[in-house]
């Protein structure tokens, strides 16, 4: 290779290397972030969450300064927890008017506004998060979700997963379908309906107010996530049973929402820049929740006393054949909602057919087969 050459190669590898080391503001302040007469863009990012709650707060970080970083500071993003600027649930609003360009929520909050939403996030008996992510990317999952979200002027892209979740904390034993009567639960989107549809009064609050509403009887019951954010609200301390499995959420994927006009302002490299930042905190989320669920859980077990309980065979029963039909009947609420579900039935029975063959018999293989 000439001298020359290799200079030239090495000085780009160089370049490259030193936007990877440099941090946020470093990258926002360098010459590279000034870009060549280029406007620096200085976004707001909203989300649902309490600010650098674990897991979910801290995921909306990863976005923003990703997003910084890899600009080399031509964008930077600035997070804003719930309360900060907006309630929880305003995230949607807020990032649909421009008032923020940028947001990071579940999209079950927004059933109020956009009911097909729910398909996105956690549906009842629904996809885990591997086949929602398969749904997405390859199954045209995402691209209905543009559809989706297009006449609210709002970008939709995947920025997380949970995984499968917890049932959730309860202070009555569940011991039967009877005992899901009148009992206040914490639980939002189609798993609300179905609850209520099973004789529970379904309650939806923000997560920072869990602790205080279950340990003061204002509801019997919370469903969370899981160990990992469910430790750090301390929620075993409000309650004496914890339930499993999440029927609720099999697969809850969390988004970063962009204001339309905003990101179709953005030259190609930066879209494809928020592109890659949001793929990335989906990617690290989802590791993230394996391993930090596995360490919790043996903390609350050990440590804390808790009590595991699997809920009963019928009561999963009863709640899957209503689960059926609320999600068909949320489905036949506009074309393109059943257009989304459509889609989601056809990945859904290609990939378990998959699943049966490969995980499910591995997984009964080496003991883990369940109950």
């Amino acid at each position: 290779m000439k001298r020359r050459q290799f200079l030239k190669q090495a000085g780009v590898v160089g370049a490259v290397g030193g936007l990877a080391a440099c941090s946020a503001q470093e990258c926002a302040e360098s010459p590279q972030g000034q870009g060549s007469g280029e406007p620096k863009r200085e976004w707001k990012m909203v989300t649902a969450w309490p600010r650098n709650f674990p897991g979910l707060g801290t995921a909306a970080n990863e976005v923003a300064d990703a997003v910084t970083r890899m600009s080399a500071g031509r964008l930077t993003v600035k997070v804003y927890g719930a309360n900060d600027l907006v309630p929880a649930f305003e995230v949607f609003d807020t990032v649909s008017s421009g008032t923020a360009e940028m947001g990071h929520a579940a999209p079950y909050y927004w059933k109020g506004k956009v009911p097909a939403a729910q398909f996105f996030a956690g549906v009842p008996f629904g996809l885990t998060a591997p086949e929602m992510n398969g749904w997405l990317y390859f199954g045209g999952g995402l691209d209905l979700w543009k559809r989706l979200y297009e006449p609210f002027n709002l970008v939709p892209f995947a920025a997380g997963n949970t995984a499968v979740q917890m049932g959730g904390w309860f202070n009555k034993e569940i011991n039967s379908v009877k005992d899901l009567q009148g009992l206040k639960m914490r639980i939002p989107g189609l798993g609300g309906e179905v609850l209520e549809r099973a004789g529970g009064v379904p309650v939806n609050l923000p997560g920072a107010e869990l602790f205080t509403a279950l340990e003061s009887g204002a509801i019997d019951a919370t469903e969370w996530v899981g160990p990992y954010n469910d430790l750090a609200f301390g929620l075993f301390r409000a309650a004496s049973y914890y339930y499993y499995p999440g029927w609720h959420e099999p697969g809850t994927t969390l988004e970063t929402m962009v204001n339309k006009e905003a990101f179709d302002a953005l030259p190609e490299d930066l879209k494809a820049i928020v592109d890659a930042a949001c793929h990335r905190a989906n990617d690290r989320l989802m590791a993230e929740y394996t391993a930090r669920n596995a360490d919790a859980l043996h903390t609350l077990t050990e440590e804390h006393g808790v009590e595991l309980r699997r809920f009963p065979a019928d009561v999963l029963d009863r709640l899957r054949e209503i689960s059926e039909e609320v999600v068909r009947e949320a489905a036949g609420a506009d074309p393109l909602a059943q257009e989304i579900f459509d889609s989601y039935v056809k990945f859904r029975d290609r990939s378990r057919s998959w699943l049966a063959t490969s995980e499910a018999t591995y997984y009964r293989a080496v003991g883990m087969g369940g109950d």
